[in-house]
């Protein structure tokens, strides 16, 4: 085909771009150096399955966990407080997911890295938005694992919030993945169930890849589900372990409530506010509640919590069955320092202002003096060391 003959591949809007000089692709990135058979769209698109999924499970249980952390208003009073293992589940599904996706995301990246480094680089600027979204896709993804990992170990070595800056990602990875699905339709449909030549070497690398997501899944999930705690070698948590037989997330004395004041008092205040010492508290109607501790890091722990329920206390300050209550900490700062909790759960008969967990005493680190603890909502939101409910 001469210069003159148009290209019949070529779309009327097409603006092709100048190639550069053969002498940039040299060393490893050079024509046929990728010479591996799985290089192919067929152990591409049984990947991205598998990755797909996992994605959308981490995306979907995300948006649950960030509506039952900071609802909008429109959904603040609808939220419910059954199962009462709902945030344990959802949130741990989330956190697995999450980490299955990692060697996912690595083996999807291998079978199509030849196309990332193809030359050259944009072809047209259609070639080149596309070229750029697959960019920002990635870029999303590897942020977004790497990130949600160093959460788990409540790790934060970067300038911005975590939560907010998570969830935006999740918006933006998903988004490209829609979009990137609905351009590579006709191709993901055409290997679907296409079988093509070198099988045995399809199966052995999937075979692996299928092996490494069961080992760190089966090795971390012990975290959530109990009965693979045996196998909770990689989980930067055991929930067995800690004061009572529970973990600790933050610390009184990273929290600056080592001790509580000898003067220590509950205040309710409503339409009729009061205010109890320990000793009155002691002597209300005490009841127990089996319910998990469950933390946006994946872990979760069980425990029976003894105490006064929240709906009792409310009641005596002549609050409305339909009114929120805000609570306050000891906590001299923190995000997390006063918490809203809805009508729905400040009703529920198990939501409790605990006084003791697993038959003890609470200690410093679990809230002593007093903690909220609720059915189906995130740990941030058991506010210990609590000191004021204000009915809203």
């Amino acid at each position: 085909m001469d210069e003159k003959t148009p290209d019949p591949r070529r779309k009327p809007y097409d603006i092709a771009l100048p190639s550069p000089p053969d002498t940039l692709r040299r060393g490893p990135l050079r024509e046929g150096s990728f010479t591996s058979a799985l290089h192919e769209p067929r152990t591409t698109v049984v990947i991205g399955r598998w990755l797909g999924a996992a994605l959308l499970t981490c995306f979907l249980t995300g948006l649950l966990s960030h509506a039952l952390q900071e609802p909008p208003t429109w959904l603040r009073d609808h939220l419910p407080s059954r199962p009462v293992d709902g945030y344990r589940v959802t949130q741990g599904l989330h956190v697995i997911a999450g980490i299955a996706a990692i060697p996912l995301l690595g083996a999807k990246l291998w079978t199509v890295y030849p196309r990332l480094f193809e030359w050259p680089p944009a072809r047209s600027v259609l070639h080149a938005l596309e070229r750029l979204g697959i960019a920002v896709l990635v870029a999303s993804m590897l942020l977004e694992l790497f990130t949600g990992l160093l959460n788990t170990l409540q790790w934060y070595p970067w300038p911005f919030p975590f939560r907010q800056t998570h969830f935006w990602l999740g918006w933006l990875a998903t988004g490209g993945l829609l979009l990137h699905i609905a351009a590579k339709g006709p191709l993901i449909a055409e290997h679907w169930r296409r079988v093509r030549p070198g099988l045995a070497q399809r199966r052995a690398f999937l075979g692996a890849v299928t092996a490494s997501v069961a080992v760190v899944t089966l090795t971390t999930a012990g975290q959530t589900v109990p009965w693979l705690r045996r196998l909770d070698l990689l989980a930067p948590r055991r929930p067995d372990i800690g004061p009572a037989g529970l973990p600790i997330n933050r610390t009184a004395a990273q929290a600056g409530t080592t001790t509580a004041p000898a003067d220590w008092r509950l205040r309710v205040d409503g339409p009729q506010p009061y205010e109890l010492t320990m000793d009155q508290l002691l002597a209300l109607p005490q009841h127990e509640a089996h319910l998990p501790i469950s933390c946006v890091e994946g872990w979760s722990a069980a425990a029976y919590w003894s105490g006064v329920r929240v709906r009792d206390l409310l009641a005596r300050a002549g609050a409305p069955a339909s009114a929120r209550v805000r609570v306050t900490s000891l906590e001299a700062d923190g995000p997390y320092r006063v918490m809203e909790m809805p009508a729905t759960y400040a009703q529920d008969p198990l939501t409790l202002l605990a006084l003791r967990v697993n038959g003890q005493v609470l200690n410093a680190d679990h809230g002593y003096p007093a903690r909220i603890i609720a059915p189906n909502r995130p740990g941030v939101l058991q506010t210990k060391w609590v000191v004021r409910m204000e009915v809203l």
